[in-house]
């Protein structure tokens, strides 16, 4: 009888000792870094495949296709209320577009550098803060007319 009194009496004592150190852990020291060192550094955040039409002589020829990935501070994304991808989507599209100097058939010699700093340049100041800090071109192809229908 004494034997099992001292066992749940040690039991208890082990239960409230542990329950006691766990709290104080959980507490005062984490091994996981505090929440606001998960903020720090850049995110990189891709936006969906955009198809710009190429018009020549009143006529669809066929479609450029990018797809471009921009970074933005990951402590300022958190802030945000707008996320900046509607606006990096729409400034593409405009500069492809409306682009004097592409010549979809020969994009080897399109300077791509002047693109993705007008986009960015463009996007800081529709958004009237320094939001994006880079912005990459993960794809820039011309697809005909006719590839382009003929794909599912």
């Amino acid at each position: 009888m004494i034997r099992v009194v001292l066992a749940g009496l040690w039991v208890c004592i082990l239960t409230a000792g542990t329950s006691y150190g766990v709290a104080y852990w959980k507490e005062n020291g984490s091994l996981l870094p505090p929440k606001d060192a998960y903020l720090d550094g850049l995110q990189y955040q891709k936006t969906r495949a955009l198809s710009v039409p190429m018009v020549e002589n009143g006529n669809v020829q066929g479609y450029i296709v990018a797809r471009f990935v921009y970074t933005v501070e990951a402590r300022t994304m958190h802030q945000l209320n707008v996320p900046p991808e509607p606006f990096v989507v729409d400034e593409a599209f405009r500069r492809i577009y409306a682009d004097e100097r592409l010549d979809f058939r020969k994009l080897a010699r399109y300077d791509l550098g002047i693109l993705t700093t007008a986009i960015k340049q463009r996007v800081n100041e529709r958004m009237q803060a320094d939001v994006v800090q880079d912005v990459l071109v993960e794809d820039f192809n011309y697809v005909s007319k006719e590839e382009f229908q003929s794909k599912p």
